[in-house]
Order: structure tokens, then C-alpha cells, then sequence
């Protein structure tokens, strides 16, 4: 098995203030989340865009996650539009040598 990553980008319908009130309430949740490595919340303000690129430990728990309620809460959440949700597996030998936190 070996680690995958996903890449979600939306565009806000909210300032970032109103959307960082949002991501706090949430950041539990998704800390919580099993098989979830880490997280990395993203932050676009010039061009209304914010986004996360998420580790986790294997495909199951990317699946698991897409397939569960904390995805589905975010992707119909009315303060992002534009959603794009994006896996990849992780080519760890290559990630090794550049020092990728993997």
C-alpha cells in the first residue's frame, strides 16, 4: 500500500474571514479523521480560491474519506463553489530522494 495524496480546490463565496470561521470549526474534524496523515490548508485571497492538499496513509482511507459525511458536508457547503477533487498516489522512491514529508 503506499500513501496518496488529494488536491481540493473551490472558489470562496464568503471573505476569508467568514471561511477561516468556517475551516476552524472544521480543522478538528479533519485531524480526526482516520488514516489522514496531515493536511495543508490553502489560501488563494487575490483570486477568491482556497483549497487543502491532504496525505493519507493509503488509498482506503482517501476513499473512505471522499465517500464519508465530512466530505460530503464540504462539498455542499454553500460558502465554496467549484469544487475540484483530485487523487494521486504518491511515487515515494522519488519523494524519498527530494526530501517530501512522506
Amino acid at each position: 500500500m503506499s500513501a496518496h495524496i488529494l488536491h481540493i480546490n473551490f472558489r470562496l463565496n464568503v471573505p476569508r474571514a467568514e471561511y477561516e470561521e468556517i475551516a476552524s470549526s472544521l480543522a478538528g474534524e479533519f485531524a480526526s479523521l482516520p488514516g489522514l496523515v496531515w493536511k495543508v490548508w490553502l489560501m488563494n485571497e487575490a483570486e477568491g480560491e482556497a483549497g487543502g492538499t491532504y496525505l493519507f496513509q493509503d488509498e482506503a482511507a482517501l476513499k473512505a474519506y471522499l465517500d464519508g459525511p465530512l466530505a460530503a458536508a464540504v462539498m455542499a457547503h454553500p460558502a465554496l463553489s467549484d469544487i475540484s477533487a483530485q487523487p494521486y498516489e504518491v511515487m515515494e522512491d522519488c519523494t524519498a530522494v527530494t526530501r517530501g514529508p512522506v
